[in-house]
């Protein structure tokens, strides 16, 4: 457990109109700032029932690249304490049950309500339909053209296109769409060549503050390996904090969500540059903190656990 907060992460949350948006960039300091972990529940809904994850792919990835992000997913998928009991440890579902803490509390006295997310629909877009430099509207447009009743859309956009904002401010973001019946979406940029310092951290050099040694990826690419953090940060924040008025730290306008509010924690004893103990894979060397499906590993953020008001990590 860790419970030391730093400047590491940016989040802004902007409202318009019917749009619900929070973007998630990391940004990189060299001081630690320590403050009161106080989150609050401001009465909205929490994402819940049976959730599909369609993937929107827009431009070129490559077969296995597409497996790590799928595989991701697939790892989430399982709720029974069977599969838990069968995974090896420390496991994504087991970071992933850390979030179950914010349902229970939302409900008071009522029975509690659940999520279960499981693997969608993945649409390819190779042809650059939209061209390669998108505006914020563009990213709405793709992830509404997919189904919208019990999915969260998830649009990723590859290594040569950039995205407004993207990479200034921002490595990612969700947000919601619709009046009486919205939608959840999110977007991840692939950083690899863009601003691998910035949104791959720590399996890239950062682009300032202290200089540690990159980490080695677990799946062997810094931009997939980088855009399973901000997934994991923003399906997270997705689920505590759907439509703007869930779970959150702060000012609606700058909020801190269940993955930004631990910036740059991946384990016990983390600081600025340095992202804590983690496992190390005895054959490639490559950094971990998470077991997934088909065997894959992954490294994943610290969330914050609102019944101990502190960063929780799996090792």
């Amino acid at each position: 457990m860790a419970s030391s907060v730093s400047t590491l992460l940016f989040q802004v949350l902007l409202v318009v109109s019917l749009l619900h948006l929070s973007n998630a960039g990391r940004r990189l300091t060299g001081s630690v700032e320590e403050q009161s972990m106080l989150f609050q529940y401001h009465n909205g809904s929490l994402l819940s029932g049976k959730i599909s994850v369609n993937l929107i792919w827009y431009g070129n990835f490559k077969p296995a690249q597409r497996a790590i992000i799928s595989d991701f997913i697939s790892s989430l998928s399982s709720t029974s304490q069977a599969s838990l009991k069968t995974q090896p440890q420390p496991s994504v579902l087991t970071w992933w049950k850390i979030t179950e803490k914010y349902y229970h509390l939302s409900s008071k006295n009522k029975k509690p309500s659940s999520l279960s997310l499981q693997m969608g629909n993945q649409i390819l877009d190779e042809n650059y339909s939209l061209g390669k430099s998108l505006t914020r509207n563009q990213i709405l447009q793709l992830a509404a053209g997919g189904v919208h009743r019990n999915t969260v859309n998830v649009v990723l956009t590859a290594a040569d296109v950039t995205v407004e904002s993207f990479c200034m401010d921002t490595c990612g973001s969700h947000g919601s769409q619709g009046k009486k019946s919205k939608f959840a979406y999110i977007w991840i940029g692939n950083s690899e060549t863009q601003c691998p310092g910035q949104c791959a951290w720590p399996f890239h050099q950062p682009i300032y503050g202290p200089q540690g040694a990159p980490l080695i990826a677990p799946n062997n690419d810094v931009g997939l390996d980088g855009m399973v953090i901000n997934l994991a940060s923003l399906l997270a924040g997705t689920a505590t904090n759907p439509f703007g008025n869930g779970y959150y730290q702060g000012s609606a306008e700058a909020p801190l969500e269940a993955a930004s509010a631990c910036p740059g924690i991946y384990g016990k004893g983390a600081y600025p540059g340095y992202a804590g103990e983690l496992l190390v894979d005895s054959t490639t060397g490559a950094s971990y903190n998470a077991h997934g499906v088909n065997g894959r590993k992954y490294l994943l953020p610290a969330l914050y656990d609102p019944t101990t008001s502190s960063c929780s990590t799996l090792v």
